[in-house]
């Protein structure tokens, strides 16, 4: 065998094994994204069957709520009752769309009995609707009681990709519940309840705002990439093994 023979077979060789040890990185990343995926979805099982059991149950005082939350950490989607005071001149406005309908979820402080207040979604009204003088007659006044869903409050922006909240122009594109109640006009020193209460779908008079606007039919999509990922995997594994058997044909 020639020097130049023998210089080629070696570098086929480097070639092959460098391309197989590739291979079996690029496997192990397509396993590891599977498994990921498939404990992802056994995850948002457990999270659509809390939710389903949560949003089923009778509604709970705010007081009750209120100490889970602060031993839990979480009490997104409980049914709550709560009553008090509408303070209509701190709405806070949410962008959001409706049944395909661009404009505003309406967040409005509810005086509560013990002084405290707490951030009322009081449901979707369009975009040209934003001002609330357009609809006045859902402007209740009085004693009301809310019946609605808790929802957690947000730690920080969820995406660098959300704008950021024009507190001057009134649109919030994330619930930053601390900004909301900072610019909403409340009394000094106020106390805020800690998470807020989405409105049920009882109806406003005049129709506005718009209450249920509560997505709960959350998506749950990991099984597919789960087998997405291991099918590519196995996929490569036919490759590999069929390019380790190669050099045996040959010779």
């Amino acid at each position: 065998m020639s020097e130049a023979s023998a210089g080629g077979g070696g570098r086929s060789r480097s070639r092959t094994a460098l391309l197989l040890g590739l291979g079996l990185l690029l496997l192990l990343i397509l396993l590891a994204l599977g498994t990921w995926q498939v404990q992802r979805l056994h995850w948002k099982e457990g999270l659509l069957q809390t939710i389903d059991q949560r949003t089923h149950a009778a509604p709970r005082p705010l007081a009750e709520v209120e100490r889970e939350f602060a031993t839990t950490g979480d009490v997104d989607y409980t049914p709550v009752i709560v009553s008090g005071t509408f303070l209509h001149q701190g709405e806070r406005h949410f962008y959001a769309t409706w049944d395909g309908e661009a404009g505003f979820n309406v967040y409005t402080p509810l005086a509560l009995d013990d002084g405290r207040f707490v951030l009322i979604n009081r449901g979707f009204v369009p975009y040209d609707l934003k001002d609330a003088a357009k609809r006045s007659q859902g402007q209740v006044t009085g004693q009301v009681t809310v019946t609605g869903l808790a929802r957690n409050p947000l730690p920080a922006k969820p995406s660098m990709m959300l704008p950021d909240n024009d507190l001057a122009k009134n649109i919030f594109y994330w619930k930053d519940r601390d900004a909301m109640a900072a610019s909403a006009g409340l009394p000094a020193g106020a106390t805020l309840v800690p998470i807020f209460i989405d409105a049920d779908k009882t109806p406003n008079p005049g129709g506005l705002p718009v209450g249920g606007v509560t997505i709960i039919d959350l998506p749950n999509s990991h099984l597919q990439y789960a087998m997405t990922w291991y099918g590519l995997a196995a996929a490569l594994a036919a490759v590999l093994i069929l390019r380790l058997r190669r050099p045996v044909k040959e010779e």
